[in-house]
């Protein structure tokens, strides 16, 4: 399964059509994607606007590809759990966001080996259907090859995160790592 997410702070048709239609040329391939505030008109993936914690966290390990903006959450995630992450940073020009830091943080990210960054649609369809050869021919984690020496990192971010516990009320969910 594929499992893409744009985040919920603003919307992001580019990389859901892209993908839909992706999904169109690939019916045996289920994708599922977190789709936010979009107003984009899919019919060969299946969405939700909204997913919380736990359930987004299902998703991802179910998952055996991201598709994903350049969000921090997302990337950490898949570095967290060894997944394979294609990203396709929002873009100030297309209205896509106030500026263009997802294009330095997909630039800085696309070094990780689990990262593939593409910047339009037909670029996304390519990193798709290699990502889904290489799934067929058996490699299906890029666990190993993720480097451990971002698990300091990636504690360094959730700890300054999940710092604040207003954060936690204030977007509605809970920490993980929070007792209840």
């Amino acid at each position: 399964m594929i499992f893409a997410t744009v985040g919920t702070q603003l919307p992001f048709d580019r990389l859901l059509t892209g993908l839909d239609s992706w999904a169109e040329r690939n019916p045996n391939t289920q994708v599922f994607a977190q789709c936010g505030l979009s107003k984009a008109r899919v019919s060969h993936i299946d969405t939700t606007p909204t997913l919380g914690v736990s359930a987004f966290r299902r998703h991802f390990e179910a998952a055996s590809l991201i598709v994903a903006h350049a969000g921090m959450g997302t990337i950490l995630t898949a570095a967290e759990l060894g997944k394979p992450v294609i990203l396709l940073p929002r873009r100030a020009c297309f209205n896509e966001h106030r500026n263009d830091h997802q294009q330095d943080t997909a630039k800085e990210m696309s070094r990780l080996s689990n990262v593939t960054v593409v910047q339009d649609q037909e670029a996304l369809h390519r990193a798709l259907d290699f990502a889904v050869s290489q799934e067929a021919c058996g490699i299906q984690s890029v666990g190993e090859i993720v480097p451990t020496e971002l698990d300091p990192l990636i504690d360094v971010i959730r700890d300054f995160v999940w710092a604040d516990p207003s954060l936690e009320t204030a977007m509605g969910f809970q920490n993980q790592a929070t007792p209840t």
